[in-house]
C-alpha cells in the first residue's frame, strides 16, 4: 500500500496543446498542386505554402481543341501534368470534388478527365485531397455560391498576382489555397483524402 502512495504522480496531459506546432507537422513550405479537371480546359495551379502567405509557383490551363478526339485530350492532360509535377515536385494535390451534372454524357466526359488527372497524380505518389466546389468558394470568397469571376479576383488578391488568372487556372489555385488554409487550422470537416 505504501508503494502505491509514494509512486510518482503523473503529470496531467492537456486536452489541447497550446505550444506552437512543430514545423515538420505543418504545411509550411510544402508545395501543393491544385487541379480543376475538364476535357477541353484543365486548370492547374502550384503553390508553395509559407508565411506571410502562399506563393504561386506556376498556373495555367491545359487546352485541347474541340476537334481533338477524347483519347488525345486525355493523353495531353496526363503528359502536361507530368511536366508540371516534374518541374515543381509537389507533395499534395487538391482536386475539385464531384458535382452532379444534368447531362449523363457531360458527367462521363468529366469523369474521364478526372480519371486521367487522378491516375497521373497518384502515379507520382502525391497525397490527393478532394475539395467540394462550394467549400472552395466559401474558403476563398466567403460565399459558397460565388461566381467564377469573384473567385478569380480574390485569388489574384490573395497571391498578389499582377493580373487575374483565367477561370480554370484560378479555380485550380483556389483549390490549392483552400487545402493550405485547411491544413493550417483546426477543422471538423477536413478535405477528404482519396
Amino acid at each position: 500500500m505504501q508503494n502505491r502512495l509514494t509512486r510518482r504522480k503523473r503529470e496531467p496531459t492537456p486536452a489541447f496543446d497550446s505550444s506552437p506546432p512543430d514545423q515538420s507537422h505543418t504545411a509550411l513550405n510544402q508545395v501543393i498542386l491544385g487541379v480543376d479537371p475538364s476535357l477541353r480546359g484543365t486548370g492547374y495551379g502550384v503553390l508553395r505554402a509559407g508565411k506571410p502567405r502562399p506563393t504561386s509557383l506556376a498556373f495555367g490551363t491545359i487546352k485541347c481543341p474541340p476537334n481533338w478526339e477524347r483519347s488525345r485530350c486525355l493523353a495531353k492532360i496526363a503528359q502536361s501534368l507530368r511536366d508540371v509535377l516534374k518541374a515543381h515536385q509537389p507533395t499534395k494535390c487538391a482536386i475539385e470534388g464531384l458535382f452532379f451534372a444534368q447531362n449523363l454524357q457531360t458527367a462521363l466526359i468529366m469523369g474521364e478527365a478526372r480519371g486521367a488527372v487522378l491516375a497521373t497524380v497518384a502515379e507520382a505518389g502525391l497525397e490527393i485531397f478532394e475539395v467540394a466546389p462550394r467549400k472552395v468558394k466559401q474558403a476563398i470568397v466567403g460565399y459558397g455560391a460565388a461566381q467564377k469571376h469573384a473567385v478569380a479576383k480574390m485569388v489574384q488578391r490573395m497571391l498578389h498576382l499582377p493580373e487575374v488568372p483565367d477561370p480554370d487556372a484560378a479555380d485550380a489555385l483556389a483549390l490549392a489555397l483552400t487545402l493550405v488554409q485547411e491544413q493550417n487550422r483546426f477543422s471538423l470537416s477536413r478535405p477528404r483524402k482519396i
